[in-house]
């Protein structure tokens, strides 16, 4: 598989009953997104309503050779008033059988050019826990930077987690230090 065979789409809703199926458990979301069991019918609420892409963000299925192997999704953050400090944040889900292979890599890197194209965000951010060392290595090979640790950030399986925080940017940042 190339990086060429990762596929991003609108979601489908074949996409939604199969990520029902494969995120419905820690061994399906892994352990560092299992917040435990979630209702689905604000998801398909949304679908229905906007197919899941929307101005405050959205969800796109990542596909391989034709098959759905995990979806990405953005929404907004803002580091100071939203109407002029607002940039997305991404997530990734990959089905189980389809990690380690280079496509979260792929796929968070398709989203943030997807992301650049078609909204005016100067920055895409991404978290992860600090231990998870595979999807701090797949977004530094995304083209994202490590910033620092959010301590604390996230209350996740009865205890509150360390996130280290990434981002890319659309250009560089004006005004700030030379080399």
């Amino acid at each position: 598989m190339s990086t060429a065979d990762v596929v991003l789409r609108p979601v489908t809703g074949a996409d939604l009953d199969l990520f029902e199926v494969e995120f419905a458990t820690e061994s399906g979301t892994g352990p560092w997104q299992w917040f435990g069991f979630t209702p689905t019918h604000g998801l398909r609420r949304r679908f229905a309503e906007t197919g899941l892409l929307d101005a405050d963000g959205g969800v796109l299925t990542v596909e391989v050779d034709g098959v759905t192997v995990g979806r990405v999704e953005w929404f907004p953050a803002s580091w100071g008033r939203p109407a002029t400090s607002m940039c997305w944040t991404i997530a990734a889900g990959l089905r189980a059988a389809y990690r380690g292979r280079g496509i979260g890599t792929a796929a968070q890197r398709q989203l943030a050019e997807y992301l650049f194209l078609h909204t005016r965000a100067q920055r895409v951010q991404a978290f992860t826990d600090v231990s998870n060392v595979a999807e701090q290595r797949a977004l530094e090979k995304a083209g994202f930077e490590r910033e620092g640790v959010i301590r604390s950030g996230q209350w996740r399986q009865g205890e509150w987690h360390d996130q280290v925080l990434y981002s890319i940017l659309r250009q560089p940042a004006q005004g700030g230090p030379t080399a």
